[in-house]
């Protein structure tokens, strides 16, 4: 938004003094309203003076204060321009390559202002100014390579041609929205000579169930005047309202002040100042209110802060406000920080252009923790390169309205809708053969969620299943289907900040099948070691809940290695030792046989398992199909790949015997 309407409407015009020079007498006229602040009106006089001098010096100084004429009315891109004019004319002033490189910012040419203020880092090594500039322009950058999922829509139909911004919400509905505009027809009809366009006023527009809008409308006379008035809030009934406005004090100065209105019926009522300094020339504006109504957040130049413009707060209540407390330097900085915005669940949005951003004001948010604040940039989107500002939210979602002069701007500042759409996950589900990869067609897919979820589908021909995911959500997979165990799998998307279409394989293992259980023993021993837990658990799991039906073959297997009767003992140990485990577990005892097969029954290796051999290195001799006998493994290259042949023949298995077991019906003791 153009800054200087920030400072003249909004907040206090600080007036820059100039040394006149008397003898040129052709800019004599210009000089004046630099000084008092109407740069707007300089601009032309500044333009017409340099056509009337000859002296290099005198010109080179014309053209630096045009340059600073449009940097304090927010026009970027002439800003750019000029300063660059003064720049190749070898302005002197070190300070000239920080305001142009601050100009490219807003322009989003990061790189070429990155190098402008490196070169003034060089120049004024001490000013903190360049690094914060430096800063800026990587996380510009890197902003807007890694946008959030906003969306940012321009509200046409509150924006004109001139600038339209901080609205606020009439309704507790959202359905009426107050905002500022400086659209020509406003109450004192007269163009504003510092910043070129009409003095502000609050107007108003109602949305109906079509979401269709009126036309926007001014407030009454008791709260627009001749003057300049914007920057509202209203509390969470929307009955009563507080306003910026700059008023007349009992000095005759014209002084920013806030001043508050309550509903009259249908209309607001007449509006008092709010005292919060003793003084009524201490400029006070931009207020926010918490909502409980106990704290007023607002906006001063008052010493004593951390420079620029501060954000301070009052707390107590509507007419009896205690003392004014500044925010400290984790909100504040040597800038600006304005347009305060207090959420339902505490948090505080604001605008700055002293902390690091992406140019011009950036619109922050700062979380309470304990006596100090944590403070976010909201990134792009939300933020540009230009002035973002005046935002407001629905007080439960993450949607509502905020301001901007960004490049798609209709006119000088506009309103824009932001929303936050929600995350979306589809699921694409799978049902394979765990031997052999092939698809399950007919399978019955259960989703239990973490959330409550529970979804039961078929299986489609081609094995799939879709479902509709919810974020932030933990879900569990069971799959069934007659010939086979059943198939688990987990899944979450929790962590996920993008939507998702995720692909997700299910498999089972037939009845018929052997199926690997990964349980660990010292050299010759059957003593079930600790780390084979987790497996025996999980058979424990799948016996019990997954498939209460069936009834297995227990058996254990060993290396070639040793005398067959040493093997076929140790194995039968072995098996019994898994057995013995499950019923402790409380599996029934006639679910289960304990077999030891030694080294009669080599290890067949399935497909899915030279898959997984294919991603480990060492293991990739192993080819699905292949027996690992005596044969197979004394015709090994290496030693390396004997030992590992070896080590999968030493395994437990189980398979299916039954699928008919009716569980035992347990009764509690009484």
């Amino acid at each position: 938004m153009r800054y200087l309407r920030i400072l003249s409407l909004l907040l206090a015009i600080t007036f820059l003094a100039q040394n006149a020079n008397a003898q040129r007498k052709k800019i004599e006229k210009a000089e004046s309203a630099y000084e008092t602040g109407k740069y707007f009106e300089a601009i032309d006089l500044f333009k017409f003076a340099y056509g009337k001098v000859e002296d290099k010096e005198v010109k080179k100084e014309l053209i630096f204060k045009t340059a600073m004429c449009y940097r304090y009315i927010d026009d970027v891109r002439q800003a750019e321009i000029w300063f660059r004019k003064a720049i190749k004319r070898d302005y002197e002033n070190p300070i000239i390559y920080l305001y142009y490189a601050d100009a490219l910012l807003a322009n989003a040419e990061y790189e070429e202002a990155k190098q402008n203020y490196e070169k003034y880092k060089e120049l004024v090594p001490d000013d903190k100014l360049a690094e914060r500039g430096i800063q800026s322009c990587d996380f510009a950058i890197e902003a807007t390579e890694n946008a959030t999922r906003h969306n940012i829509t321009p509200m046409y139909f509150f924006n004109t041609r001139e600038s339209d911004f901080s609205p606020c919400y009439g309704k507790d509905n959202y359905s009426i929205v107050y905002f500022t505009t400086t659209t020509e027809g406003t109450t004192g009809n007269e163009i504003n000579p510092v910043t070129g366009q009409y003095y502000a006023d609050i107007y108003w527009s109602r949305v109906d169930r079509k979401g269709e809008w009126s036309d926007p409308a001014p407030l009454g006379e008791n709260i627009n005047t001749e003057f300049d008035e914007g920057v509202a809030c209203t509390n969470e009934k929307a009955n009563t309202m507080y306003y910026t406005a700059i008023r007349e004090n009992k000095e005759g100065d014209m002084v920013t002040q806030i001043y508050m209105s309550k509903k009259d019926g249908i209309n607001w009522g007449e509006s008092t100042r709010v005292a919060i300094f003793e003084s009524d020339s201490i400029m006070v504006a931009h207020p926010a209110l918490s909502i409980d109504e106990k704290t007023l957040y607002f906006v001063s130049d008052k010493s004593g802060g951390q420079g620029g413009k501060d954000i301070w707060k009052v707390t107590g209540g509507a007419g009896s406000w205690g003392s004014p407390e500044n925010l400290g330097p984790a909100i504040n900085t040597e800038g600006n920080e304005v347009f305060p915005f207090v959420h339902k669940d505490g948090t505080l949005y604001f605008s700055s252009d002293g902390h690091v951003g992406m140019g011009g004001l950036d619109i922050f948010m700062a979380r309470p923790q304990g006596t100090n604040w944590e403070v976010t940039n909201l990134g792009y989107p939300m933020n540009s390169s230009r002035d973002d500002f005046g935002i407001v939210f629905e007080r439960e979602l993450e949607r509502g309205y905020l301001s901007s002069n960004r490049e798609d701007s209709k006119g000088e500042d506009d309103v824009f809708q932001f929303a936050l759409p929600p995350l979306e996950f589809k699921l694409v589900l799978t049902v394979k053969n765990e031997n052999n990869g092939q698809i399950i067609p007919d399978a019955s897919v259960n989703l239990i969620g973490s959330d409550g979820t529970n979804e039961i589908n078929t299986s489609e021909a081609n094995g799939t299943v879709h479902y509709d995911l919810n974020p932030n959500t933990d879900y569990r997979v069971i799959t069934r289907k007659g010939g086979f165990l059943a198939g688990k799998s987990k899944l979450s998307t929790k962590g996920y900040n993008e939507s998702q279409e995720l692909q997700l394989d299910v498999f089972m293992q037939p009845n018929d099948d052997p199926k690997l259980v990964k349980v660990f023993y010292d050299f010759g021993k059957w003593d079930l070691k600790p780390e084979s837990m987790v497996a025996l658990e999980e058979l424990v799991e799948l016996l019990r809940d997954d498939n209460p039906n069936i009834t297995i073959e227990l058996s254990s297997h060993t290396d070639f290695r040793g005398s067959d009767q040493a093997n076929q003992q140790l194995s039968e140990k072995r098996a019994q030792s898994v057995v013995d485990f499950l019923i402790l577990y409380g599996i029934d005892a006639e679910r289960l046989e304990a077999v030891g097969y030694g080294e009669t029954k080599p290890k067949t290796i399935t497909p899915r398992e030279a898959q997984a051999f294919d991603a480990r290195p060492g293991w990739r001799f192993l080819k699905a199909g292949d027996v690992l006998s005596p044969d197979y493994i004394n015709n090994l290259e290496t030693e390396q790949q004997k030992e590992i042949a070896h080590s999968l023949n030493r395994r437990t298995e189980f398979r299916v015997t039954g699928t008919d077991y009716v569980p035992r019906i347990r009764r509690k003791n009484k």
